[in-house]
């Protein structure tokens, strides 16, 4: 029998990463079972063996799929020519939307991490880390006259993107445990930048406004002063 032409091929190739890659995030790439991801796209299992010889093989394809798109969708909101902090925002953005559309993806990744032998731990490894190094390098290269001195950027961008991961895995928990509001810009703000937002300089105006002491025969002791509220986001920075 002839095969099909390759651009078919393709397109049974696509399907076949989407379904797995829903069933792999529900069930683990243990107990998925190639013949119920066969019959999901709607061919047999042989079928699908012709694209992927084995699980492992197609379990690798996802994973790798699902981070080189990631890569492309980050890399594109770094190169556009706009100031820094357009373009910060931009990749905080780009990376939240990619979450929010490959749920899967999210729940694959905390697999992977937590497990120690997960078929795909290599390929995670070799796309995270690489995206991450990009990153970095790109905050540290253009955003070196605006990010707050001292600032682990590493770390405090991975405190950002386990936030945006473990709120998409989380699934209907997700408002119960962040709210309904997403405050992921205004985190990466309060971390990133040395200027507060303007939203907290409103509420912080109050405690900086000073008054004159009473004098005279009136006067009351006053309390000795005490040091300035410590900022939460440097608090954060000193733990890591």
């Amino acid at each position: 029998m002839a095969r099909p032409p390759s651009s078919n091929r393709r397109s049974t190739a696509e399907r076949l990463l989407d379904a797995a890659a829903e069933a792999f995030a529900v069930h683990g790439p243990h107990a998925t079972r190639l013949a119920d991801i066969a019959a999901t796209v709607g061919i047999r299992r042989p079928s699908l063996l012709y694209h992927f010889p084995t699980k492992e093989s197609l379990y690798a394809a996802v994973v790798d799929r699902a981070f080189r798109q990631l890569g492309d969708a980050l890399g594109q909101a770094m190169t556009r020519e706009d100031d820094f902090r357009a373009r910060f925002d931009r990749i905080i953005g780009t990376f939240i939307d990619f979450i929010d559309e490959h749920a899967e993806l999210a729940r694959i990744l905390l697999r992977e991490l937590l497990g120690a032998d997960g078929p795909g731990r290599t390929i995670v490894a070799q796309r995270v880390a690489p995206i991450l190094d990009i990153v970095v390098r790109f905050i540290q290269r253009d955003g070196r006259k605006v990010i707050r001195e001292g600032l682990a950027i590493r770390q405090a961008v991975l405190q950002i993107t386990s936030s945006v991961v473990l709120r998409a895995a989380s699934g209907d928990l997700s408002p119960l445990l962040w709210g309904d509001e997403d405050a992921t810009f205004s985190l990466a703000h309060t971390l990133f930048f040395a200027e507060a937002p303007a939203v907290q300089d409103c509420e912080r105006a109050p405690s900086s406004t000073t008054t004159t002491p009473p004098t005279g025969p009136s006067a009351k002791p006053t309390d000795p002063p005490t040091d300035p509220p410590v900022d939460p986001a440097i608090d954060l920075i000193d733990l890591e």
